[in-house]
């Protein structure tokens, strides 16, 4: 079985992808899936995903004799992906893009349900504790502007500073705050590593600050924050987004696959199938990759290594 490194990476714009398959019009729906022995993984630019694709990347290489090719294309755009066939796998989706789901999975389908990935995804506001222990009541947001003043910065004006999102994540955050009528300002981080270096700072200074957060999130090792209350999620609560009032799910995070892959991929298919782990060890080799910069290839050969029990039920039995 070949050793030779022989993952590519290739990182393509969500708008350019876009554009493409816009451009290809029909014959989009004809392109077909890359057999068992090559297979492209959409990986979206936030680390844990990152880390999901160096793994699979890694033990479809290694161990199946796989060429694997690596696209960075967040949600909507590996969607598109999926469903002409440039792509076969997305390791990690949050149900951001229902409306693509639903014309793909349930319409078209060209692209079809991979299975759990066992991780459990939930997002929300969060301040830092140090915060909270000594205002305990700002947990709720329903008290959040009793406290506006503590989040000021030059950038908020006359309002609180909240710190946004990366623009692809998924994000109702500006109708909340404007339906409940909360004296706060989202000031844009523009990447999840701009959004950590940011909270970092904040952190290690013991400033007050709020904004989106999420679990699995490497960095929760190194700094402890505390949710504030929402209104539960409810079905369909988000319908349309524009009169949100309710916080975000909790859900299982899912994997995606082409259609004609999931179905004729052999191996690489069943593999990518079975792939399941924790969020603990999702954490892990996303803190070896954003905590440690350690090589995402070297972050996967480490868990690998001490991890077999685990990884070895997903090989397809032969």
């Amino acid at each position: 079985m070949s050793k030779n490194k022989r993952i590519r990476t290739t990182l393509i714009a969500a708008t350019g992808v876009a554009g493409v398959l816009a451009m290809s019009g029909c014959a989009a729906e004809t392109d077909t899936a890359a057999g068992g022995d090559k297979v492209t993984l959409a990986q979206p630019s936030w680390v844990g995903a990152q880390a999901n694709v160096a793994v699979a990347a890694k033990l479809l290489e290694d161990e199946l004799d796989v060429d694997v090719n690596v696209t960075q294309l967040d949600e909507p755009a590996a969607f598109d992906a999926l469903h002409s066939g440039k792509a076969q796998a997305l390791m990690e989706d949050w149900g951001g893009v229902k409306e693509k789901e639903h014309l793909y999975v349930d319409k078209k389908k060209t692209v079809v349900d991979g299975g759990d990935l066992g991780v459990e995804g939930h997002i929300g506001w969060f301040v830092p504790k140090y915060y909270a222990d000594k205002h305990p009541d700002v947990t709720d947001y329903k008290n959040l502007n009793k406290y506006w003043k503590d989040f000021q910065t030059s950038e908020s004006g006359d309002k609180g500073q909240f710190l946004g999102a990366a623009p692809s994540y998924t994000t109702h955050d500006e109708h909340l705050i404007k339906n409940h009528d909360l004296n706060f300002k989202i000031v844009p981080t523009g990447s999840e590593a701009a959004e950590l270096k940011e909270i970092k700072r904040l952190y290690d200074a013991k400033k007050p600050f709020i904004g989106y957060w999420w679990e699995p999130q490497w960095m929760n090792a190194e700094i402890e924050m505390v949710e504030v209350k929402l209104p539960p999620y409810k079905e369909g609560c988000l319908e349309p987004v524009e009169k949100a009032t309710c916080g975000y799910d909790t859900l299982m995070l899912k994997k995606f696959m082409n259609a004609d892959f999931a179905e004729n991929g052999g191996e690489a298919a069943e593999f990518l199938k079975n792939f399941e782990w924790t969020t603990d060890d999702q954490n892990e080799v996303a803190q070896m990759i954003a905590g440690k910069k350690m090589k995402p290839e070297d972050a996967a050969a480490a868990w690998i290594k001490d991890n077999k029990s685990t990884w070895e039920k997903w090989l397809p039995k032969k």
